[in-house]
């Protein structure tokens, strides 16, 4: 990829270290940041390209900055060892059809540590009986699961999921990782991230608190650090795919509730009813800990006050500067026990951030 120089990763790492550090030196950070590195190539699970078309062919391309001719893809450095090798059989295959070829102007890729891949093809047409048979047989030469998405329309050929299997202290955890849903870009990091949030956790007891929870990616590893959880999640893709997860993985202590963080902070706070809840006695859980894993934008203020009643918070944010910002209001009822900074996104200037805060000793907890 341009701008990309593979040789440089450790500096690019601690250009990032160094402005992390900066972003922070007003916050009263453990002396020691655990900082998790990531593989400098083949690191990324899944990939989107557009699909440029010249002189007669489809090439793979990538949208230069404020230019409106993308540059060729030839090869992906940074993605997945499976992605490359899918990626010229692709072209070769789309290019070879004009059924395939036409009106496509992008395809994705979602591949899995574990050897499984599934390709999505867009298009600016309506598809037809034609175009699946032409999918069809495209995905038998190909041997990876097709999906074919047009304006109000999906054509699952197979199936629209991968399986992944990742390793964290001498166990696997399965995952059913819908296409359209959220997943961690970078599977290697997310495994460390997953282990250090276990390690983080094993003491704190009691019941977990989870909003954010996704595809159920920490719930499934941290639910043996507690009692039981009750998760949240807004995304129907990612709760139905959370409670396939937690069945295939045996874990019995969770509860998902498909609600937002603000709504679930109302109904903690006994603000109004909801018919979402209405099967879950909230007074009956003995919460001691809050996990936190917010869209970029950081925490939202109902959620922020909520947060703060809990003895332990367990805070993953992928943009340090919005953590910076709640952690600025945190800390005046909690003390940071441990920092981490993961590599999640190399070669860009994103940097994910694990943070584990306890409540301060003269603080009163707020949950019961």
């Amino acid at each position: 990829m341009q701008s990309i120089n593979l040789d440089n990763y450790q500096q690019q790492l601690d250009e990032k270290l160094t402005a992390l550090r900066a972003t922070f030196c007003d916050i009263p950070l453990p002396e020691k940041i655990a900082v998790y590195p990531s593989e400098s190539v083949h690191f990324r699970m899944r990939a989107e390209f557009r699909i440029w078309h010249e002189n007669g062919r489809a090439h793979f391309a990538m949208n230069r900055p404020d230019k409106k001719t993308p540059y060729i893809v030839t090869d992906f450095p940074i993605g997945a060892r499976l992605i490359n090798r899918l990626m010229p059989f692709l072209i070769k295959e789309i290019n070879a059809s004009l059924i395939l070829s036409n009106r496509l102007f992008s395809v994705e890729f979602l591949t899995t540590l574990s050897g499984d891949a599934l390709i999505t093809l867009l298009y600016h047409k309506k598809l037809d009986e034609i175009w699946q048979q032409a999918a069809e047989a495209l995905q038998q030469r190909i041997g990876v699961a097709i999906i074919g998405r047009s304006r109000k329309q999906k054509i699952t050929l197979e199936r629209d999921y991968v399986l992944e299997v990742l390793h964290v202290h001498d166990k696997d955890y399965h995952y059913r990782q819908v296409e359209g849903g959220f997943t961690q870009p970078n599977a290697g990091i997310n495994q460390l991230m997953l282990a250090w949030a276990l390690d983080k956790t094993t003491d704190c007891g009691g019941d977990l608190l989870e909003l954010y929870c996704g595809n159920g990616n920490f719930t499934c590893v941290l639910a043996q650090n507690f009692n039981r959880v009750l998760a949240t999640e807004i995304s129907k893709i990612s709760v139905r795919s959370a409670i396939t997860n937690l069945h295939n993985n045996e874990v019995e202590n969770v509860t998902i509730v498909r609600m937002s963080s603000e709504d679930f902070c109302q109904a903690l706070d006994g603000v109004r009813p909801f018919r979402r809840l209405q099967d879950i006695d909230l007074q009956r859980y003995a919460f001691s800990t809050i996990l936190l894993d917010p869209p970029r934008a950081g925490l939202d203020q109902l959620t922020l006050q909520l947060a703060m009643k809990f003895d332990n918070i367990l805070y993953i944010s992928c943009n340090p500067t919005t953590l910076k910002e709640n952690l600025e209001t945190i800390i005046s009822s909690h003390q940071i026990e441990h920092f981490a900074a993961f590599d999640q996104f190399p070669y860009t200037h994103h940097l994910e951030c694990g943070v584990l805060l306890k409540r301060s000793g003269n603080q009163a907890t707020g949950i019961n």
